[in-house]
């Protein structure tokens, strides 16, 4: 992708409007919509998916494995600007976002192999997502000068598997096995409500940001949204190649198409100083994956509604 030098001089100078307690509010705003997802999942549903242990492993192998390498590839023949090839390793080596949760119930997947998968791989994350930044990063010669000096913490990394996963699951199942019907009916209210306010916490930062996006979004645009395609695609064709049913493959590409764009944004503040480059592609890639991710699942949740009432 040939972008003018001029343009993207100076795009690591930019600073977007994006706080660590701002990020956190984000993060616990995921945490709900897994709470509520975790309302309907129960201790069955888990005892049922171990039984076939190869979904979990297609699972970890298209996002922790196959995705990264394949953006690094990609990365190859692109050669997009530095800061943009490590914000795309960076969204690479993030775990799924739980708001895929919400998007493999709505598509039809399976919504327990997904919660168990994005709990998996959290847990694992603490170990993959910086030795996948850092291995990737430092083949290609322009990311790993910006690498030298960037140490990631793995204890950051925890406090964000407690907050968006370990609490929000946990509750969630334990009100599903001693309170069914409570859980029902919380379901019910939360879930819509909670991708509301989620939404309405994106749209906010977005306008905060607005004469960042407007002026610099046209640099990392069509590198986000073919990254994002590129994801739910290996995700897609990984899970038929094992020759997983239905449910579970579209599962398998929410899973690897969703990642926690939030997550990458707290270490990109974190560890990079809030890297113009990696933050812009990581902020745009956390509004639009929420969009495709929809679109997606409305998708083949229509196309299996108008298929069973045929």
């Amino acid at each position: 992708m040939l972008l003018n030098t001029d343009q993207i001089t100076n795009i690591d100078d930019i600073k977007i409007n994006f706080d660590t307690s701002e990020l956190w509010i984000l993060n616990i705003a995921i945490g709900i919509i897994m709470f509520g997802v975790a309302l309907g999942i129960s201790i069955d549903d888990f005892k049922r998916l171990f039984k076939n242990p190869k979904i979990v492993f297609v699972g970890v192998l298209s996002q922790f494995f196959l995705l990264p390498a394949a953006t690094f590839l990609a990365i190859l023949i692109i050669k997009p600007h530095p800061s943009f090839a490590l914000g795309m390793m960076m969204i690479a080596a993030c775990p799924g976002g739980n708001v895929s949760n919400f998007f493999s119930k709505m598509a039809g997947g399976n919504a327990a192999l997904s919660v168990s998968l994005t709990a998996f791989a959290t847990l694992i994350c603490i170990f993959m997502t910086p030795f996948n930044l850092h291995f990737w990063g430092s083949l290609y010669e322009p990311t790993n000068a910006i690498l030298q000096t960037v140490q990631l913490n793995p204890y950051d990394l925890f406090k964000l598997v407690l907050l968006i996963l370990g609490i929000p699951l946990i509750c969630g199942m334990l009100i599903k096995h001693y309170h069914n019907k409570m859980a029902k009916k919380i379901e019910k209210v939360l879930k819509p409500l909670s991708m509301l306010v989620f939404v309405a916490l994106i749209l906010i930062a977005f306008s905060q940001n607005l004469d960042i996006f407007t002026n610099h979004i046209h640099l990392v645009i069509f590198l986000v949204i073919f990254h994002n395609i590129f994801a739910f695609i290996i995700g897609f064709y990984t899970a038929k190649a094992f020759g997983l049913n239905k449910k579970d493959t579209k599962t398998i590409s929410m899973e690897t198409g969703i990642q926690n764009g939030g997550l990458g944004l707290l270490l990109i503040f974190g560890f990079f100083e809030g890297l113009g480059g990696m933050a812009l592609l990581a902020a745009f890639w956390g509004i639009w994956d929420v969009f495709s991710g929809m679109a997606l699942a409305a998708y083949w949740g229509r196309k299996k509604k108008v298929i069973s009432d045929k």
